[in-house]
């Protein structure tokens, strides 16, 4: 099936689902996130082939128009997909499943990270999480009101990450940040609090927001057993916590 001619979206899954060499289609994006699409939003669909298939479909990869974006991948390649992408595939929708299931079974996987990767990232974005955070309460203290800001921002990238990581679900991206904690909020957290919070210290870098967040942070981690992570800040933790002692 090689256009023409610009296609639509529902003419070229029609046409991709009517071809036997095509086991799935799964649409991604926007349009996979209800309410969520607007009149600027295309459809973003992975194509999935037979790892045999013998076809031109793959010229298709790659198609981009304001209504199609287009990924064609080997059901082996599919299977493989992670990291930024993650996301995308975890709350993707399932239009064509060839295979009883299978394409199925393999976007929601993506939903849901093992256990020993987890706790693994989970303990790296931790320290990254500090690492920000210290840095900007001791700048803004030191007077550095740009830096501290800058440092800010990034401790609640670090932030999110980890949160759901211990959760075991890869972090949204930004614009579905709100989407996601609405519909499936994270164990422990009230989402209206947790927005505020980490919308509050990405825009203003409020130090005392910063150390009240990271309290209810550093009782989390502790919890699911990465007290040694926090531990190796030894007395800097102080600075980060809520308190009189912030010296460092």
């Amino acid at each position: 099936m090689i256009p023409q001619h610009p296609l639509t979206y529902e003419t070229c899954v029609a046409r991709l689902a009517a071809d036997p060499d095509v086991v799935g289609l799964v649409l991604k994006g926007s349009h996979a996130h209800d309410g969520m699409a607007t009149e600027h939003s295309d459809h973003d669909v992975y194509v999935v082939l037979a790892d045999d298939a013998d076809t031109g479909l793959a010229v298709l990869d790659g198609h981009r128009s304001t209504e199609l974006d287009l990924v064609v991948v080997p059901l082996s390649e599919f299977r493989r997909i992670g990291g930024w992408e993650r996301y995308a595939l975890a709350r993707a929708r399932v239009l064509l499943d060839r295979l009883d299931g299978e394409i199925a079974r393999i976007v929601a996987a993506k939903g849901r990270l093992d256990a020993d990767e987890a706790s693994r990232a989970a303990a790296g974005r931790l320290d990254a999480y500090a690492n920000s955070l210290y840095r900007s309460v001791k700048n803004a203290r030191d007077g550095h009101r740009l830096a501290a800001r800058l440092d800010a921002a990034d401790s609640v990238g670090f932030l999110l990450e980890l949160l759901f990581t211990l959760d075991r679900r890869p972090r949204p991206y930004n614009k579905y940040l709100e989407w996601e904690l609405e519909r499936f909020p994270l164990p422990g957290w009230d989402t209206r609090e947790l927005l505020a919070a980490v919308g509050r210290i990405a825009a203003t870098g409020d130090v005392e927001a910063q150390r009240g967040l990271f309290a209810q942070v550093e009782a989390v981690a502790r919890e699911a057993g990465h007290g040694p992570t926090l531990d190796a800040w030894g007395e800097d933790l102080r600075l980060m916590r809520p308190g009189p002692s912030h010296q460092g």
